[in-house]
């Protein structure tokens, strides 16, 4: 049995909708991972997009994008999809920067816009687990 990648889908206020809609767009890949959110973001999806099955974890300012950064550490996240609003100031910066930090230092795929996420859920690597995963390549 083949183990499904997982995928962290965050986003921040004024981008939920942006993140939503490309849920909408790219549903049938998208249901091939694992698909972990923080909380209104997570359930806005599952709202609008029934069939994808995200896994919601706390709200972001409350310990979610932890909960996320905690399971790219332990490598249980293949890749990360946060878009973030270059232009409002977030109270949680530190922990968004912390979030970005550990996507780099375990060398896992990041998007922060549509057009990257695109292209990292249409690799075709991305899916199998082992590739490119910090080993000094």
């Amino acid at each position: 049995m083949a183990v499904r990648e997982a995928l962290a889908l965050v986003a921040h206020d004024e981008k939920k909708d942006d993140l939503v809609g490309f849920a909408a767009r790219h549903r049938d890949r998208l249901a091939e991972f694992d698909l972990f959110a923080t909380g209104t973001t997570g359930g806005r999806i599952n709202a609008a997009v029934p069939g994808l099955n995200v896994t919601v974890l706390k709200s972001g300012p409350l310990g979610g994008d932890q909960q996320i950064g905690a399971m790219i550490a332990e490598g249980r996240i293949g890749g990360l999809i946060f878009f973030i609003d270059p232009l409002t100031p977030m109270p949680h910066d530190v922990d968004v920067k912390a979030l970005t930090r550990l996507a780099v230092l375990y060398d896992i795929p990041l998007a922060l816009n549509a057009r990257t996420a695109g292209l990292l859920i249409a690799a075709p690597a991305l899916g199998r687990s082992g590739e490119g995963s910090g080993s000094g390549e």
